[in-house]
């Protein structure tokens, strides 16, 4: 199945418009010092976006950086087209599109002077563009809506994608450098100063410390204790997110396309230990067109349940196999906590954190970060973001029908 949503979601690196070649598909980070960004570039190209070798800086009121890998096809030299759109369309601080392009359908999110980290993805295929472009519909106060005219969505505008491009800024991907010369006579330096000291150390043992007297100790009998193994961790055998997130995706897709007439799907969650449970419930209609729908859908439940009146089916079923893994912890609370703001202020997705503690059977107390997130994007645009995070599970996964929205509960172990 994952390889199925790898091709679904295929994407590109680059399109070409006006006659002149644009990098998109980039992946953006928040930017503190824009006038020394190469720290801050180096740092995320080794803990976030493992590869990247090529970046573009945007400034502006909310500075960014994008990072970009040359094995994904980046060049370097060639201009960002999130750039320049941003800054061809000026004072605007939010707005949403979607754009039809030689190599595919180009999308791109701007909210509150931000792009979204998933904000800028050149799409292969039309329904992926259109999903994604629907998804983030639903949040309110765009300042303009682009799509494709024949999409046929009303208040948005289709505007030629090149005449826009031109009149921005066009900031080139640059190679991310190693070199910094002034960091290395440093280095140099310090290592030196190393050497010496260890050098004088030795010495000064060998010629002008006299000799200690040999002490000799009565020997005595000692009780060798019973050997206790070790405590094992918490997070050395934890479920893989990676594999809940995309399972109880796929479970989820199963279920919202089971349709009987005048039945209404209702909440479905689910988690790595009991799977999917779900339930539909009667507005009109009869209790055997749900049973039919049940038996011809080609799930296999684990069970399924019927309330006494006969107006609420309710189901679980299995999901696919979930992983285990060793996933120490990198940060401690403060330093967690920091991250997960600057991301909330980056993608403008509340994460709501909580504190929590866990006391093993030996009395070790283990510190723990509880999340939650609600949001219009599905499990798969959350993987590549969360599983950044070593020490993470995933506990619940939660979908709306109604409002469409994706409700996520999780735990991160502190240091």
């Amino acid at each position: 199945m994952a390889e199925e949503q790898t091709e679904e979601r295929a994407w590109k690196s680059s399109f070409t418009e006006g006659g002149k070649t644009y990098a998109a598909s980039l992946f953006w980070q928040p930017l503190l010092n824009e006038d020394s960004p190469l720290g801050e570039v180096k740092e995320a190209a080794e803990n976030i976006l493992e590869g990247a070798d090529l970046y573009v800086v945007r400034k502006g009121k909310s500075s960014q950086f994008g990072l970009a890998a040359s094995t994904q096809g980046f060049a370097r030299g060639i201009p960002s087209a999130a750039v320049a759109l941003v800054s061809g369309l000026g004072n605007v601080t939010s707005f949403l599109g979607v754009f039809k392009v030689d190599t595919g359908w180009w999308y791109i999110c701007f909210r509150n002077d931000v792009i979204l980290s998933d904000g800028d993805t050149l799409f292969v295929n039309e329904k992926d563009a259109k999903d994604q472009f629907i998804s983030m519909l639903a949040v309110p106060d765009w300042d303009l809506l682009f799509a494709p005219e024949e999409w046929g969505i009303d208040e948005t505008r289709h505007d030629a994608l090149a005449p826009l491009l031109e009149k921005g800024l066009q900031a080139k991907l640059e190679k991310i450098s190693g070199s910094n010369d002034t960091i290395m006579l440093g280095v140099i330096v310090v290592c030196f100063a190393v050497i010496l000291w260890f050098a004088y150390s030795n010495l000064k043992s060998m010629f002008f410390t006299p000799p200690k007297a040999p002490v000799i100790a009565p020997v005595q009998q000692i009780e060798t204790p019973a050997y206790i193994p070790p405590e094992p961790k918490p997070w050395e055998k934890v479920y893989n997110p990676v594999d809940v997130m995309k399972q109880c995706y796929t479970a989820t897709k199963k279920v919202v396309q089971l349709i009987a007439p005048g039945w209404r799907l209702e909440g479905v969650t689910c988690t790595p230990e009991s799977g999917l449970v779900t339930s539909w419930r009667r507005e009109l209609g009869r209790m055997t067109w749900m049973e039919q729908a049940l038996q011809t859908s080609g799930i296999e439940f684990t069970s399924r349940v019927i309330s006494k009146d006969g107006n609420t089916f309710m189901v679980t079923l299995p999901i696919g196999e979930v992983s285990t893994l060793n996933s120490p912890p990198e940060y401690a609370e403060e330093e967690l906590t920091n991250i997960i703001n600057d991301l909330n202020q980056t993608l403008g997705t509340r994460i709501s954190l909580s504190s929590k503690s866990w006391v093993s059977p030996r009395g070790t107390s283990y510190q723990i970060m509880g999340f939650s997130i609600s949001s219009n994007n599905d499990p798969l645009n959350w993987i590549q973001l969360l599983m950044k995070f070593s020490g993470l599970t995933i506990t619940t996964v939660k979908y709306d029908i109604n409002t469409r929205q994706w409700h996520y509960e999780g735990e991160i172990y502190e240091l």
